[in-house]
């Protein structure tokens, strides 16, 4: 995984400015097929949810149990590091009071005296006709206001469909659709709740949900990263 040689300052502008960013490749292929076998390694996972079971769509899920794997772990922090800076600056934007400390340890510690102290990394499988409803993954009273997704299947060679898609809820306008395939390896950035926009009357919240379409064939598996953890 390498981290140090991105352009920083290009990522978390587009971030700042889209609500949105997508990464070069940080793991390899061997990487990506080594995290997508954990999936069957219950050991692993402290809950599996079916989403049909719930009406969030058609797959399955399985939330992470602390420790995390090392790679996971890692990568988690890093991002954290990077994404603290623009959040806060996004929360004095927004007039939120809320400001994130420059570790995630730190900022777990305070979810966790919260008590949301259950991990959030999850990993989800989508096989043919496995689809994922928009959504916003919160979890709690407190969040942080970006999370991602590592796509760990290759598409074309390992399944067709399944765009990563994004909704911006615009204010009195209708809603865009913003539709990805990032590549096997490529992590994509993307906020949480909401980003702020710049208006006439000072900065406002533009709302933005994200999900999956549905597969054609194959399977596909990502790792998702949040970085608050659940009550």
């Amino acid at each position: 995984m390498d981290t140090y040689t991105l352009n920083w300052t290009d990522h978390l502008q587009t971030l700042s400015e889209r609500g949105f960013a997508l990464l070069p490749p940080l793991l390899s292929a061997d990487e990506c097929r080594k995290l997508a076998f954990l999936f069957d390694l219950h050991e692993h996972f402290r809950k599996t949810i079916v989403m049909q079971k719930h009406g969030f769509g058609r797959g399955k899920y399985n939330y992470f149990n602390y420790p995390l794997p090392p790679t996971i772990d890692a990568l988690r922090h890093e991002l954290y590091r990077q994404l603290a800076p623009v959040a806060n600056d996004w929360n004095g934007k927004l007039g939120i009071t809320q400001r994130y400390p420059n570790t995630l340890d730190e900022w777990l510690a305070i979810c966790h005296e919260a008590g949301q102290n259950r991990p959030t990394p999850l990993m989800l499988q989508y096989g043919t006709g496995d689809w994922n409803a928009l959504h916003q993954d919160m979890y709690g009273e407190l969040y942080f206001p970006f999370q991602a997704v590592l796509m760990l299947s290759e598409p074309g060679p390992e399944f067709l469909g399944g765009e990563f898609v994004l909704m911006e809820q615009r204010p009195r306008m209708q809603s865009r659709a913003i539709v990805l395939q990032p590549s096997q390896g490529q992590v994509v950035l993307f906020t949480t709740k909401f980003r702020p926009e710049k208006g006439t009357r000072g900065y406002y919240r533009i709302g933005l949900r994200h999900g999956v379409s549905e597969v054609k064939s194959g399977q596909r598996m990502t790792l998702g990263l949040i970085f608050h953890d659940a009550r």
